[in-house]
């Protein structure tokens, strides 16, 4: 397929993969007694991180470091700056205590910490075996956070079931009963969603990185900017669905456990199953990874001031993108 072509049929099957993971991911939430924050940091959060994971993969096998490391660092400077930050300028967005409480300090956490093990100049089997723990670490986290909410709803319908009639006497009112069929259907569009947008993915990137490569862009590079938005391109597609179907709360996990799973469970996979220490270009060191550190330590304050990002902040995020991006293709290309 002429790259062209490939990335445009990309941006197409992205579309409608986003709106059948939103309209799923949405319904299931509702039906299963759960927040839509919960479903978007984990399994839409998951499932478009997939790219990353397999980009990832495949080119730490190939000996392209660079690429593994400006892919993710890329992709989280643009999940926040830009994504998130289009999507409060659309519309100022509400925090969730939940995501000052778990989410946001991940991130945080997490974006220091993948500094720091970079130092050195690689990332060895150790600190992927120690980004991996704490991806897993946060995934249980969430996965109790959800369960617990279950639990609650359905001792909320339970004890909605018990009606008091005129006499005083109490009556039990059999609750609706969650449609197993509706279940499978809603899971079914998750399911498909993610698979229509991850072949989106893959021929927009391959599409693109034909074209960067034949322009004589850097590995380095293309992985910071064409390759980043490419396996970005999930996340900027469910977040203007979830806008448009009024889902931001999904669309806001998405973005915060999207970017937490690219450095703990992607990077982290990515690097143990290297068969070699993975370089990282000094650049990316001195750069990349720092403005990926700011960009999560300026959520502090944003998501902090009255529990919402609105549209100034959202705009300063965009025009933050826009000056690293301008660095990139001026300085770096």
């Amino acid at each position: 397929m002429p790259p062209v072509i490939a990335f445009l049929a990309g941006l197409v099957a992205l579309v409608v993969g986003a709106e059948l993971l939103v309209r799923g991911g949405s319904r299931l939430a509702e039906r299963l007694g759960v927040s839509p924050m919960v479903v978007g940091v984990t399994v839409v959060a998951f499932g478009t991180s997939v790219p990353e994971l397999a980009i990832g993969i495949d080119a730490a096998l190939q000996g392209s470091g660079a690429l593994v490391v400006g892919n993710i660092a890329g992709t989280n400077i643009l999940n926040i700056l830009l994504i998130l930050g289009l999507v409060a300028l659309v519309r100022p967005v509400k925090v969730t205590d939940a995501t000052l409480r778990v989410d946001l300090p991940t991130m945080v956490a997490v974006s220091v910490l993948a500094l720091l093990l970079a130092l050195d100049g690689v990332y060895g089997r150790i600190d992927g075996g120690v980004l991996l723990l704490v991806g897993v670490a946060y995934a249980a986290v969430i996965v109790r956070g959800a369960r617990r909410q279950a639990a609650s709803a359905r001792r909320a319908r339970e004890e909605a079931a018990y009606r008091r009639t005129e006499t005083g006497s109490i009556i039990y009112v059999h609750p609706p009963q969650v449609s197993r069929w509706k279940v499978v259907r809603d899971v079914s569009f998750v399911v498909v969603g993610l698979g229509v947008i991850l072949l989106g993915a893959d021929w927009l990137v391959a599409g693109a990185v034909e074209i960067a490569t034949a322009l004589g862009v850097s590995e380095a590079v293309i992985g910071l900017t064409i390759v980043a938005l490419g396996t970005s391109a999930p996340e900027l597609a469910t977040a203007i669905i979830a806008l448009i179907r009024g889902a931001r709360d999904l669309a806001i996990g998405n973005l915060l456990g999207s970017s937490i799973y690219n450095l703990a469970l992607v990077l982290g996979l990515t690097v143990v199953v290297s068969p070699a220490p993975i370089g990282i270009d000094p650049e990316i060191i001195l750069v990349d990874l720092p403005v990926m550190v700011a960009t999560a330590l300026a959520c502090i304050p944003v998501f902090v001031s009255g529990n919402r990002i609105r549209r100034l902040e959202g705009a300063a995020f965009v025009a933050a993108y826009v000056v690293y991006l301008t660095y990139l293709l001026v300085a770096r290309t």
